[in-house]
Protein backbone atom coordinates (compact mmCIF):
# COMPACT_ATOMS: atom_id res chain seq x y z
CA UNK A 1 0.00 0.00 0.00
CA UNK A 2 1.33 2.89 -0.98
CA UNK A 3 0.26 6.16 0.94
CA UNK A 4 0.73 9.71 0.36
CA UNK A 5 1.80 12.43 2.32
CA UNK A 6 -1.69 13.65 3.08
CA UNK A 7 -2.59 10.43 4.24
CA UNK A 8 -0.25 8.91 6.37
CA UNK A 9 -1.29 6.54 9.10
CA UNK A 10 0.11 7.21 12.71
CA UNK A 11 -0.14 6.17 16.55
CA UNK A 12 -2.65 8.18 18.72
CA UNK A 13 -0.44 10.78 20.53
CA UNK A 14 1.57 10.79 17.22
CA UNK A 15 0.23 13.01 15.21
CA UNK A 16 1.59 16.17 16.64
CA UNK A 17 0.01 19.62 17.04
CA UNK A 18 -3.70 19.84 16.09
CA UNK A 19 -4.91 23.05 14.24
CA UNK A 20 -8.52 23.53 13.85
CA UNK A 21 -10.10 26.63 11.57
CA UNK A 22 -13.67 27.33 11.68
CA UNK A 23 -15.31 30.01 8.99
CA UNK A 24 -18.81 31.71 9.80
CA UNK A 25 -21.00 33.78 7.79
CA UNK A 26 -22.26 36.08 11.10
CA UNK A 27 -25.83 37.70 10.05
CA UNK A 28 -25.88 41.10 9.85
CA UNK A 29 -26.20 43.65 12.78
CA UNK A 30 -25.29 40.55 15.19
CA UNK A 31 -21.73 41.21 15.13
CA UNK A 32 -21.69 42.35 18.91
CA UNK A 33 -23.48 39.70 19.89
CA UNK A 34 -20.76 37.32 18.16
CA UNK A 35 -17.87 38.85 19.28
CA UNK A 36 -19.64 38.31 22.71
CA UNK A 37 -19.52 34.54 21.91
CA UNK A 38 -16.30 34.45 20.84
CA UNK A 39 -15.09 35.47 24.06
CA UNK A 40 -16.74 33.09 26.10
CA UNK A 41 -16.20 30.16 24.02
CA UNK A 42 -12.38 30.87 24.13
CA UNK A 43 -12.44 30.68 27.46
CA UNK A 44 -14.28 27.82 27.70
CA UNK A 45 -11.58 25.93 25.20
CA UNK A 46 -9.28 27.23 27.07
CA UNK A 47 -9.86 25.15 29.91
CA UNK A 48 -8.95 22.05 28.19
CA UNK A 49 -6.41 19.91 28.39
CA UNK A 50 -3.96 20.46 25.52
CA UNK A 51 -5.34 24.16 24.79
CA UNK A 52 -2.66 26.08 22.99
CA UNK A 53 -4.42 29.07 21.64
CA UNK A 54 -6.92 30.86 19.42
CA UNK A 55 -6.59 33.42 16.93
CA UNK A 56 -9.93 35.12 14.95
CA UNK A 57 -10.00 36.99 12.26
CA UNK A 58 -12.53 39.48 11.46
CA UNK A 59 -14.70 39.72 8.39
CA UNK A 60 -12.83 41.12 5.51
CA UNK A 61 -11.39 40.07 1.86
CA UNK A 62 -9.01 37.77 2.34
CA UNK A 63 -11.20 35.41 4.83
CA UNK A 64 -14.29 36.08 2.37
CA UNK A 65 -15.86 38.26 4.85
CA UNK A 66 -16.55 35.70 7.49
CA UNK A 67 -14.89 35.26 11.00
CA UNK A 68 -12.33 32.77 11.32
CA UNK A 69 -11.91 31.04 14.58
CA UNK A 70 -8.68 29.20 14.57
CA UNK A 71 -7.44 26.70 17.86
CA UNK A 72 -4.94 24.91 18.61
CA UNK A 73 -4.77 21.49 20.66
CA UNK A 74 -1.06 19.72 21.81
CA UNK A 75 -2.30 16.66 20.40
CA UNK A 76 -5.92 14.96 18.56
CA UNK A 77 -7.16 13.25 21.65
CA UNK A 78 -7.59 16.29 23.44
CA UNK A 79 -9.12 18.14 20.47
CA UNK A 80 -11.51 15.58 20.54
CA UNK A 81 -12.28 15.83 24.10
CA UNK A 82 -12.76 19.64 23.60
CA UNK A 83 -14.49 19.34 20.04
CA UNK A 84 -16.63 16.28 21.84
CA UNK A 85 -17.64 18.07 25.27
CA UNK A 86 -20.92 19.10 26.72
CA UNK A 87 -19.53 22.52 27.02
CA UNK A 88 -18.67 23.15 23.43
CA UNK A 89 -22.24 22.04 22.21
CA UNK A 90 -23.90 24.39 24.92
CA UNK A 91 -21.69 27.30 23.11
CA UNK A 92 -22.55 25.65 19.68
CA UNK A 93 -26.32 26.09 20.86
CA UNK A 94 -26.23 29.42 21.38
CA UNK A 95 -24.95 30.11 17.34
CA UNK A 96 -28.44 29.68 15.67
CA UNK A 97 -29.41 33.18 15.60
CA UNK A 98 -26.36 34.66 15.18
CA UNK A 99 -24.72 32.69 12.00
CA UNK A 100 -25.85 31.77 8.63
CA UNK A 101 -26.09 27.93 7.53
CA UNK A 102 -22.98 25.99 8.97
CA UNK A 103 -19.56 26.92 10.06
CA UNK A 104 -17.13 25.28 7.38
CA UNK A 105 -14.17 23.42 9.75
CA UNK A 106 -10.59 22.70 8.44
CA UNK A 107 -7.98 20.71 9.89
CA UNK A 108 -4.27 20.57 10.20
CA UNK A 109 -1.16 18.72 11.89
CA UNK A 110 2.74 18.30 12.35
CA UNK A 111 5.63 20.73 11.91
CA UNK A 112 3.36 23.38 10.23
CA UNK A 113 2.31 24.37 13.97
CA UNK A 114 5.31 26.50 13.38
CA UNK A 115 4.79 27.78 9.78
CA UNK A 116 1.12 28.93 10.78
CA UNK A 117 0.23 32.57 9.34
CA UNK A 118 -2.77 33.56 10.89
CA UNK A 119 -3.55 35.32 7.64
CA UNK A 120 -3.60 32.64 5.60
CA UNK A 121 -5.83 29.98 5.00
CA UNK A 122 -5.20 26.66 7.30
CA UNK A 123 -4.66 24.14 4.37
CA UNK A 124 -1.91 26.75 2.92
CA UNK A 125 1.76 25.50 4.10
CA UNK A 126 5.02 25.52 3.21
CA UNK A 127 7.14 22.95 1.58
CA UNK A 128 8.41 20.18 3.30
CA UNK A 129 11.70 21.05 2.36
CA UNK A 130 11.79 24.69 3.09
CA UNK A 131 10.35 24.15 6.55
CA UNK A 132 13.18 21.21 6.51
CA UNK A 133 15.88 24.03 5.68
CA UNK A 134 14.58 27.06 8.08
CA UNK A 135 13.97 24.81 11.33
CA UNK A 136 18.02 23.35 10.41
CA UNK A 137 19.02 26.38 10.82
CA UNK A 138 17.00 27.52 13.56
CA UNK A 139 17.56 24.73 15.66
CA UNK A 140 21.66 24.64 15.00
CA UNK A 141 21.72 28.36 15.68
CA UNK A 142 19.38 28.44 19.25
CA UNK A 143 21.28 24.97 20.50
CA UNK A 144 24.22 26.87 19.83
CA UNK A 145 23.54 30.14 21.43
CA UNK A 146 21.73 28.49 24.97
CA UNK A 147 25.34 26.14 25.21
CA UNK A 148 27.51 29.17 24.87
CA UNK A 149 25.52 31.54 27.10
CA UNK A 150 24.43 28.84 29.65
CA UNK A 151 28.23 26.99 29.51
CA UNK A 152 28.88 27.83 32.41
CA UNK A 153 25.85 26.09 34.62
CA UNK A 154 25.29 23.64 31.87
CA UNK A 155 28.91 22.08 32.42
CA UNK A 156 27.78 21.54 35.91
CA UNK A 157 24.88 19.43 35.42
CA UNK A 158 25.03 15.64 34.46
CA UNK A 159 24.55 14.88 30.69
CA UNK A 160 20.67 13.91 31.11
CA UNK A 161 19.61 17.24 32.62
CA UNK A 162 21.93 19.36 30.51
CA UNK A 163 20.38 18.14 27.22
CA UNK A 164 16.54 18.27 28.67
CA UNK A 165 17.59 22.15 29.91
CA UNK A 166 18.68 22.15 26.05
CA UNK A 167 15.72 20.98 24.61
CA UNK A 168 13.21 22.94 26.65
CA UNK A 169 15.25 25.82 26.61
CA UNK A 170 14.96 25.63 22.35
CA UNK A 171 11.42 23.90 22.25
CA UNK A 172 9.70 27.28 24.04
CA UNK A 173 11.92 29.86 22.19
CA UNK A 174 10.96 28.30 18.89
CA UNK A 175 7.28 27.78 19.45
CA UNK A 176 6.81 31.14 21.63
CA UNK A 177 9.82 34.00 20.09
CA UNK A 178 11.23 32.71 17.35
CA UNK A 179 9.23 31.09 14.61
CA UNK A 180 6.71 33.24 14.42
CA UNK A 181 9.12 35.97 13.58
CA UNK A 182 11.02 34.23 11.42
CA UNK A 183 8.09 32.92 9.71
CA UNK A 184 6.75 36.75 8.80
CA UNK A 185 10.23 37.72 7.93
CA UNK A 186 10.21 34.29 5.71
CA UNK A 187 7.23 34.28 4.36
CA UNK A 188 6.99 35.10 0.53
CA UNK A 189 9.77 32.88 0.30
CA UNK A 190 8.38 29.68 2.40
CA UNK A 191 4.74 29.80 1.16
CA UNK A 192 5.40 30.43 -2.53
Amino acid sequence: MNLSDDNKICNPGDEGTITVSISRKVKPGREAEYEEWITGVIHAAASYKGHLGTNVLRPGPSTNHEYVLIYRFDNYENCQTWEQSETRKEWLNKLDDLVEGEGKTERGTGLEFWFDMPELPVQKHPKPHKMALVLIVVVYVLVFAINVIFAPWLEQMPLWLRILSIVVGQVLLMTYLVMPRVTRLLKSWLYS
